[in-house]
């Protein structure tokens, strides 16, 4: 696939993502000290702090193959495309990518924003179907998880998206490749997931047992 890029100042920028309003954030200081667990439960921190990947947590919890509905792929140029700081760390220009995690079954989990260089995405992301994860190691690629950013907040169209009403959870990292930030990734984790993980907080009584 050939990418043509258009000069950033005739660049008509596609539809915005889907970004929590934040009720309460926190950054890497918060990340390396973890949460009260009235706060996250212990089940939920380490899905959100943990260097691991989410597709492959997503698929061990369900039992069923995680897959990814693409909803968008757009050419945003040098805009900063209201994302996290960290983008200025991913050379442009730039392409951001929307999808939903989901299962085989059709049961969304997760939805994901990532902003890749423009120029360099193909090499990662060969077959577009693919969540991030089940790509780069195919490739085997090498890769550390940086996560930079913690969220609870709302979403309306996120709450359209997973059929049920938030606050969410979601976080931010960067992926680092050689030594080199790959791509920048804003996740957002379906409530549904109390299925599987328990409840987001503990109670005071069972956070102290």
């Amino acid at each position: 696939m050939t990418i043509t890029f258009t000069p950033t100042n005739n660049l008509t920028l596609p539809p915005a993502w889907h970004r929590l309003t934040p009720i309460w954030q926190g950054g890497e200081e918060i990340i390396q000290q973890s949460l009260p667990h009235t706060q996250l439960a212990p089940a939920w921190q380490l899905m959100l702090l943990g260097d691991g990947s989410p597709t492959r947590h997503l698929e061990l919890l369900t039992g069923e193959a995680v897959e990814v509905d693409v909803i968008d792929m757009s050419l945003i140029g040098m805009d900063l495309d209201a994302a996290p700081e960290l983008i200025q760390a991913v050379p442009g220009p730039r392409l951001r990518r929307q999808v939903w995690l989901r299962t085989a079954s059709g049961q969304r989990l997760a939805y994901a924003t990532s902003w890749w260089e423009a120029s360099h995405v193909d090499e990662y992301l060969q077959n577009r179907s693919l969540p991030i994860w089940a790509s780069l190691a195919r490739l085997r690629t090498e890769l550390y998880r940086d996560v930079r950013g913690i969220y609870y907040g709302d979403s309306l169209a996120l709450e359209s998206g997973f059929g049920v009403t938030g606050p969410f959870w979601g976080r931010h990292y960067l992926f680092w490749h050689h030594g080199q930030p790959l791509t920048l990734i804003y996740e957002v984790f379906s409530p549904y997931l109390t299925k599987y993980l328990g409840s987001m907080q503990l109670s005071a009584v069972n956070a102290d047992a």
